[in-house]
């Protein structure tokens, strides 16, 4: 690991306790204003890497699945986000590193799968970007390419309430009850002969995943009641 490669990862320990103290606030006002609930942290592996997999109907969902863990989880943001320096750093001080959206980013690929093969957790929606209703949209294959790549599980989160709580194009988050459901992990596709994607096995874990989904949400949003 070069040194270039752990700032781009946010890897110092100012980087680290900036996440925990930023994800513990979250978490606590989370707590308070909107109830929230988290179900299945058993499932959450206490080491490794593996990718986290949630539904996706707020920008509230990052820190609503932080809650599943104390461990530090990383995650994709659009790279507009990055285009001030303040606002850059505190992002990435709690995990976060831009993507290009629209095309296929291999630096953010590859920022990726550093993360994953140092042992930490990424966040990557499958849906891509943000859904709304109860219905879980059709996914991108990315979630399980990474975990094919990186040969690390898939952990499905169901995240019920979100949408309510801060929908698409509201400015404030509203006392919505949010309740997240965390699957047990699917194991990655298997690979060919010189670490090859197998893509029929990337689809099959692709449709799983859904499937998973949709399960978990239903069962998120009726302790929502929803």
């Amino acid at each position: 690991m070069t040194k270039v490669k752990a700032r781009m990862a946010g890897d110092t320990r100012a980087a680290r306790i900036t996440y925990a103290v930023a994800r513990g606030a979250l978490v606590i006002l989370s707590m308070i204003w909107n109830r929230l609930t988290v179900e299945g942290k058993e499932n959450v592996p206490a080491t490794g890497a593996f990718v986290l997999a949630p539904v996706h109907r707020s920008n509230m969902d990052t820190p609503y699945a932080s809650a599943t863990t104390r461990r530090r989880i990383r995650y994709m943001g659009k790279d507009s986000l990055w285009k001030r320096r303040w606002a850059g750093w505190v992002l990435t001080a709690v995990g976060g590193f831009p993507v290009s959206r629209g095309s296929l980013d291999r630096e953010a690929v590859s920022r990726a799968l550093t993360v994953l093969e140092r042992g930490e957790p990424v966040v990557v929606f499958p849906e891509g970007e943000r859904k709304s209703g109860p219905l879980v949209q059709p996914l991108f294959e990315g979630a399980a390419y990474l975990a094919a790549k990186a040969q690390v599980p898939i952990l499905p989160v169901g995240i019920g309430g979100s949408e309510r709580a801060m929908p698409k194009g509201a400015r404030w988050i509203r006392p919505a009850k949010v309740h997240v459901v965390v699957g047990e992990p699917i194991a990655p596709p298997t690979l060919r002969a010189g670490g090859r994607i197998d893509r029929d096995a990337n689809h099959a874990v692709t449709e799983e995943l859904h499937a998973r989904l949709q399960e978990l949400f239903d069962r998120a949003q009726v302790r929502v009641g929803r």
